[in-house]
């Protein structure tokens, strides 16, 4: 049982990443609070080699991105390249169009694009990776919901999945059942946490909202989970994106046994 290596998801912190010398700065910000792993999403356009000069300035690695699917429909090879100048073997995808959702026949549309993708990632030691939101666990017309549907019909060996915990809580799942179910799946867990306000949602600090973030620690520790990312997307505490992170990140360290 090994413990999981703790880091931040960039798209919390994603304001501060639009070009280069900001996203030095903001590597430099995660530095000093002790961050040495993160994910990449929703940056500028930040060429990979500039990425990885600032990445290794700063001694932070790259364990899973967010790039946009029709990327990997399209531009596959390029996207491949980019990953490997950064070292990072995992391409993730934050979420599908509703050109792919809502519908059983749309979200069968998408596996088989997203199995293409993931079959020739595996060719180059790489992985696609899955990050949920909660529409996923909507059952469809045949009786399934479009997260039991992924996990059934896709490569275990090169289809993995993101679980975000609090999506998997406010659509009225059990993270921690989940990621059993994604058990061998699952390179990067996502840690967010969340409150209701008047029946609203409302994304809180790491540790203030609904999410059992240590039984979902514990839980990625059982499967050897190699990685948990600290993700918000907004409602930031002081509206103050540097200071969710500062608060998020002593919290994950805190139950980090």
């Amino acid at each position: 049982m090994n413990k999981p290596v703790l880091g931040i998801q960039g798209y919390t912190l994603r304001e501060f990443c639009q070009n280069a010398e900001d996203f030095d700065n903001i590597l430099g910000f995660l530095q000093e609070l002790g961050v040495k792993t993160i994910q990449i999403s929703a940056i500028g356009p930040i060429p990979a080699d500039v990425q990885k000069k600032a990445l290794d300035k700063h001694k932070i690695d790259v364990c899973v991105t967010h790039k946009p699917f029709d990327r990997m429909l399209g531009d596959l090879d390029a996207l491949i390249e980019e990953h490997k100048i950064i070292n990072c073997d995992a391409i993730g995808l934050g979420a599908p169009s509703d050109e792919y959702t809502g519908t059983f026949e749309k979200v069968k549309n998408f596996v088989e694009k997203a199995n293409a993708v993931a079959k020739k990632l595996k060719k180059h030691g790489m992985t696609f990776n899955y990050h949920n939101h909660a529409f996923e666990f909507t059952v469809l017309e045949n009786g399934q919901s479009m997260m039991d549907y992924l996990l059934e019909n896709t490569d275990p060996e090169c289809f993995h999945f993101i679980p975000d915990v609090a999506w998997i809580h406010f659509a009225g799942a059990d993270p921690v059942e989940y990621l059993e179910k994604m058990r061998g799946r699952v390179k990067v867990l996502h840690f967010k946490d969340y409150i209701l306000v008047d029946g609203e949602r409302k994304f809180c600090t790491l540790g203030e909202g609904l999410v059992d973030l240590k039984a979902c620690y514990e839980k990625a520790k059982e499967l050897n989970i190699p990685y948990i990312m600290y993700e918000q997307d907004c409602d930031w505490v002081d509206n103050d994106a540097k200071k969710a992170t500062k608060l998020s990140w002593e919290y994950m360290n805190s139950i980090a046994d």
